[in-house]
């Protein structure tokens, strides 16, 4: 019996409510006079102010706390393309942790639709409806085409989680992982295995922090990108081809600082670990089974400092520390861009929060399980409630620093304590 597969079904359909998330409205229509407010004649008022100046929708309706999540199910987490219809649960899924981490309503959209000209065409149309757009699980190249042109015509945040969500928590993790093994980034070597959305948004992010673009080899499933390869390659790969003699997966891991995985389970082996410099920083993010298990990288190398995206092991690099927390302090100053100084902010975020003491909330939540910094925890907790307060703050501040801002935050110390006070209730043992 698949015991999993029997509780995550009965989870989706508890109660004989299909599905995860709803629509719950904010205010009362018990009377006939709030009726009238909710509606005819009363809903022509804010209608005709809205028309006067557009600035008002964010007075007047929930826009300005309202994200949609968009996918074509072309790229479902780990099981590719299984259609619109069928990455729904993902879409709902994420409507849950942006509720569940950050207080922000979605709508889930599935596009029945694979020419990227078209999903930019309807995005595009729907932008008077929401504060952003999370793009999800749209496979690439595609996803880079349809996500720079609606950063170019919208005027909201527009961002693709699959490719910049795992590179903020990636990019934490291993600011703190090299400062515990005293590396500086721009010293150390990186291998990235899997040349996708995601590989080249953590490689460039990489590159953001401080490691030099020269140490970075990145990989495909056709072996390292290096000039000259017969093999058609596309413009974001290319970027990262490089005047190398490296060929394989084992040519690259020799005397390398760091693994970034993004490809295929149990492609690292034990000898290819072991040729690996002092101290690997070993991210192996295959989902569900990792480019090595973490058993038997930490039985390989007892230095190694290893993360994954798995929650049953230390080190989870998980997106849900981004994109609710992310598009939290977007929002409310209302960005009309998610910038490259705000995704890093994120970054920079987590990290200073992995180094604090961590309370006893943290450790209910893991079933009684303490942290601390160091080799197995790099990264905060998705359940440190401290994490709203430290990235969205952030977040928010680098949008008002980088003039994106239209709505610019002058009281911090009273915006950090709107955020904590609107998560309390979530916190509530």
């Amino acid at each position: 019996m698949d015991v999993l597969k029997e509780k995550a079904l009965r989870y989706h359909q508890l109660d004989g409510k299909p599905g995860k998330v709803s629509v719950v409205p904010t205010k009362p229509c018990t009377t006939s006079e709030e009726l009238s407010l909710a509606y005819t004649p009363g809903v022509a008022k804010p209608v005709l102010e809205i028309e006067k100046d557009p600035e008002n929708a964010y007075r007047y309706t929930s826009k300005g706390n309202l994200v949609a999540v968009i996918s074509n199910g072309t790229a479902i987490l780990g099981l590719g393309d299984r259609g619109a219809l069928a990455s729904k649960p993902v879409m709902e899924g994420k409507g849950v942790l942006f509720k569940r981490f950050a207080d922000i309503d979605v709508f889930d959209i599935e596009l029945d639709e694979k020419d990227p000209k078209k999903i930019i065409e309807m995005v595009k149309a729907m932008e008077p409806t929401f504060g952003g757009v999370n793009l999800e699980d749209i496979k690439g190249p595609e996803c880079f085409e349809i996500e720079q042109e609606l950063i170019r015509q919208c005027n909201i945040p527009i961002f693709h989680d699959d490719q910049h969500g795992t590179a903020i928590i990636s990019t934490a993790g291993l600011m703190n992982a090299c400062e515990i093994v005293k590396k500086r980034l721009d010293e150390i070597h990186v291998v990235v295995n899997g040349a996708g959305a995601a590989g080249i948004s953590c490689a460039k992010m990489f590159i953001a922090a401080g490691v030099k673009k020269e140490n970075i080899t990145m990989l495909d499933s056709k072996g390292v990108i290096y000039k000259g390869r017969e093999e058609a390659i596309s413009k974001e790969k290319m970027e990262f081809a490089k005047e190398t003699e490296l060929r394989t997966l084992s040519d690259a891991m020799v005397n390398a600082d760091v693994f970034m995985g993004l490809s295929v389970a149990d492609c690292v082996t034990p000898d290819m670990l072991r040729s690996m410099a002092k101290d690997p920083i070993v991210f192996a993010m295959s989902n569900p089974n990792p480019e090595i298990s973490y058993d038997l990288a930490v039985a390989t190398r007892s230095d190694v400092i290893m993360a994954t995206g798995r929650s049953d092991y230390p080190n989870q690099i998980n997106n849900v520390l981004g994109f609710p927390f992310i598009f939290r302090g977007a929002l409310d100053v209302r960005a009309t861009t998610i910038t490259e100084g705000m995704k890093m902010a994120a970054a920079r975020a987590l990290a200073a929060l992995a180094k604090e003491d961590v309370p006893p909330v943290v450790a209910k939540a893991y079933g009684g399980r303490n942290f601390s910094f160091g080799r197995d925890y790099i990264v905060p907790k998705p359940f440190d409630p401290r994490v709203i307060t430290f990235e969205a703050v952030a977040v928010a501040k680098a949008a008002c620093e980088e003039g994106v801002a239209a709505s610019v935050i002058t009281d911090w110390d009273a915006y950090e304590k709107q955020l904590a006070d609107r998560m309390a209730p979530y916190w509530v043992d």
